[in-house]
């Protein structure tokens, strides 16, 4: 049974509450770090637990803290990210739910290690229930006097404020969130300068996922070299996974890093395999913006060692054969998905989602929906694929955020690995249009296990 941090209460009933979390230890570490511990003593734990974060960049958190500007006079925030609006990720809506308070905990340890005062959570403007119940334990918390003016006698004051988003994927984006909060257009800003020099009001500003602080709270209380020992090289800790797709049992799990891949979809403590008995077709291993993988290359590297549930191994290869752990959003298709269907898909979205300010993204995204429904709908000619990939190619790297790889990778790689498949629905319309897209049309079938190797059984 792998170890769990954020999870490990979840089936407590009543855990929501602040009398329930505080009776299974919750807030320990807000008076471990006010009573014991130096914002920088707070910051070496994180630095040296390895923690990266888990909105999807995976950068070093300590690192990230220990860049914030500290001018005189000037006031310091931070910002947690809780839009999560990556198709395939949930992970964050789920412990926002059922842990508010590991969050609230979280952001209190974070706060005073940066020396914020203020503090923000932004959540996507969809999610009204997760807004109230945030509202409730920040409520709760300050009743208990975990926050407010002077905490627990220590001479510290935070204040954490909920904010709603307009509901755009874009303001996911670091900048962009900053801009949305300051009750602007969510547009991106070009870097430099970035957050921790001028940040949120144009001052120092740390953004961080919430379940990279989220995971705060465990780290200084165990000591950042505990932390460090779960997982598996630079990919420490555990990381939430949003499975969903074409799997016995979607839903979030907490895993230690460095977990196989084909354990996490063939086991009945994770995924338990296949629907319906079917094949593995491929996987989106990381939410939407992250390339798509054969089954062959998500289950082994291209030499042939088992695939692991961590920032190294799933980028193993380049976006030749590999992919991104990203915001942990884990698709599963089985043999009778549709790729064309599921990239035009995609593409849709990111068009819709592109604030325009960079005309590769805001022309390309569109070009691309375009092309994909043609060849999706019957009417796609076979130079309609060439033209795809260039589309795509001169989208990547030419825009102020990364909107525009996110809408170019997942082309690229559905291409890259299953271009068969867009030829198909090139030269066989009416079957393509009809659903008829199973492995049994192919010429030459991908090489998909049947069943789960010995690793699993």
């Amino acid at each position: 049974m792998a170890q769990k941090i954020l999870l490990k209460d979840i089936d407590v009933p009543g855990i929501e509450t602040f009398d329930v979390f505080r009776k299974q230890g919750g807030y320990s570490a807000v008076e471990k770090v006010l009573k014991t511990m130096s914002p920088e003593d707070v910051v070496e734990e994180v630095k040296k637990s390895g923690l990266r974060g888990r909105g999807g960049a995976g950068f070093p958190t300590g690192m990230k803290w220990s860049f914030l500007a500290k001018p005189e006079g000037v006031p310091r925030y931070l910002v947690c990210n809780a839009d999560e609006s990556e198709p395939g990720t949930f992970k964050d809506r789920y412990l926002m739910t059922k842990l508010p308070h590991v969050l609230i905990e979280g952001m209190i340890v974070a706060s005073y290690a940066l020396g914020a005062n203020t503090s923000y959570i932004y959540v996507r403007g969809e999610m009204m229930p997760q807004i109230r119940i945030l509202e409730k334990a920040i409520a709760e918390a300050k009743a208990a006097g975990f926050l407010g003016e002077n905490i627990l006698g220590s001479g510290y004051d935070l204040e954490i404020y909920v904010q709603p988003g307009g509901g755009a994927y874009i303001c996911g984006e670091e900048t962009a969130l900053l801009e949305s909060l300051e009750g602007k257009r969510g547009n991106p800003r070009i870097k430099p300068p970035f957050p921790a020099i001028a940040g949120l009001y144009g001052c120092p500003t740390v953004v961080n996922n919430v379940e990279s602080i989220a995971a705060t709270s465990w780290i200084v209380l165990n000591g950042g070299d505990e932390y460090a020992k779960i997982g598996i090289g630079r990919s420490t800790g555990t990381k939430l996974i949003s499975a969903s797709g074409n799997i016995n049992k979607p839903g979030v799990y907490e895993i230690e890093l460095g977990l196989p891949v084909e354990e996490f979809i063939y086991s009945d403590e994770y995924c338990g395999g296949i629907a319906n008995g079917k094949r593995l077709k491929a996987v989106v291993a990381g939410g939407s913006s992250v390339p798509i993988l054969p089954a062959n290359l998500i289950l082994r590297t291209v030499n042939g060692e088992p695939r692991l549930m961590s920032y190294e191994s799933l980028a193993d290869g380049g976006f030749a054969s590999g992919t991104m752990l990203g915001s942990g959003g884990f698709i599963v298709m089985d043999e009778d998905a549709c790729i064309v269907r599921n990239t035009w898909n995609f593409s849709r979205f990111y068009h819709h989602e592109s604030c325009g300010q960079c005309s590769p993204c805001r022309e390309g995204t569109g070009w691309m929906e375009k092309i994909l429904h043609r060849i999706e709908y019957g009417h796609g000619k076979m130079s309609d694929i060439d033209l795809l990939w260039d589309v795509q190619r001169k989208i990547e790297g030419n825009t102020i955020c990364p909107l525009g790889d996110a809408a170019a990778w997942p082309v690229a790689s559905a291409i890259r690995h299953f271009r068969d498949e867009f030829e198909w629905h090139v030269n066989e319309p009416k079957a393509a249009m009809e659903g008829n897209y199973g492995l049994a049309h192919y010429a030459d079938p991908l090489p998909v296990p049947a069943a789960p190797s010995e690793l699993v059984k």
